[in-house]
């Protein structure tokens, strides 16, 4: 039998290889998620996320200094107060370790993107998302929280917030709190659809939000829903969401595609703690190759649809797209 199609002509060079490439990604698209601490001189490893640290304000600063360098200019920020109180007060502190964080980054590297993560865990005695009505999160009384967060950090410096809480309402309330203040250009991103999953665990450690009781599955997504995902997206749209986010990532490719197909604005992917855990472990191990295992993975995600991709390995998928081994 005569051979006609032949697909594998297309894959016979490296250089006709790359032309045809369905999937393209650029360090342009990445967002670097960082934990910042109060104090002074501080660099501290993050036991469950080796190669990942707490930086204070003034170590933070050369941090910012060394991906710029390697390309990467968008930075996610999440603050561990010293203090924290069943309001979470610190979060919207116009002192609070974020919001001088901001400034700082602004006024040293101007160049910076900078993203506030807007939620209350890190900064609650009680490690839940809101405020609490007995055992249970109170969804309105906590809107009005959040949104004083989010203007908080614009008034601060960042460039965009990206709500994470998953109240309901939340995108409505911080469009509102914004625009009022005149912040009318302020984008936000939305954690819309943000499963309560066990990939989150070496994160609260580093951020240390581990929940005093019970658990987050009463805002944050069941993941054996997939129609959700899409009720929730749709939701924030229409409220108001400039961008949204699926997270986690890697095993959630049906929801990345799902939401990129249902609605028209930017769409990220947070590639989380567990994600980056369990590729650095194995990796350590010597089980997989680090690297290659980090490009599949990301490549997934942009394949899935995600147009940004919010990473622990940033710096290292920045140096693989400069080598030609992604993108």
């Amino acid at each position: 039998m005569e051979l006609i199609r032949r697909p594998r002509r297309l894959r016979s060079g490296e250089i006709l290889r790359k032309m045809v490439r369905e999937t393209r990604m650029s360090k342009t698209s990445l967002i670097y998620p960082t934990f910042v601490v109060e104090g002074e001189n501080r660099k501290e490893e993050i036991p469950s996320m080796a190669g990942q640290y707490r930086y204070s304000i003034d170590q933070l600063l050369y941090k910012a200094e060394e991906m710029l360098e390697a390309g990467i200019d968008k930075f996610m920020l999440f603050g561990i107060p010293d203090h924290k109180d069943a309001c979470g007060s610190e979060a919207y502190a116009e002192h609070g370790i974020i919001q001088e964080a901001m400034r700082a980054l602004k006024a040293r590297l101007p160049e910076l993107y900078l993203i506030g993560d807007v939620c209350m865990c890190e900064y609650t005695s009680h490690g839940h998302c809101g405020i609490l009505h007995g055992h249970d999160v109170d969804n309105d009384q906590t809107l009005q929280y959040i949104a004083k967060i989010a203007r908080s950090q614009v008034e601060a410096g960042a460039d965009m917030v990206a709500p994470s809480d998953m109240m309901d309402g939340r995108i409505a309330a911080i469009r509102a709190e914004l625009d009022k203040a005149g912040y009318v250009n302020t984008p936000i991103m939305s954690y819309a659809v943000k499963y309560a999953s066990s990939f989150y665990g070496p994160f609260r450690d580093a951020a240390d939000s581990a929940p005093s009781f019970g658990d987050r599955k009463t805002y944050q997504m069941d993941w054996h829903n997939r129609r959700e995902g899409l009720k929730e997206a749709l939701s924030d749209v229409e409220e108001g969401a400039d961008l949204l986010m699926v997270k986690p990532a890697m095993a959630y490719g049906d929801i990345i595609s799902d939401v990129k197909a249902a609605t028209n604005v930017p769409l990220g992917a947070y590639s989380v703690s567990g994600e980056y855990c369990m590729v650095k472990t194995c990796g350590k191990l010597g089980y997989v190759d680090e690297t290659a295992i980090m490009c599949e993975i990301a490549t997934a995600a942009y394949r899935a649809g995600a147009d940004i991709y919010l990473t622990y390995f940033a710096k290292e998928l920045a140096k693989a797209m400069d080598e030609g081994r992604i993108g």
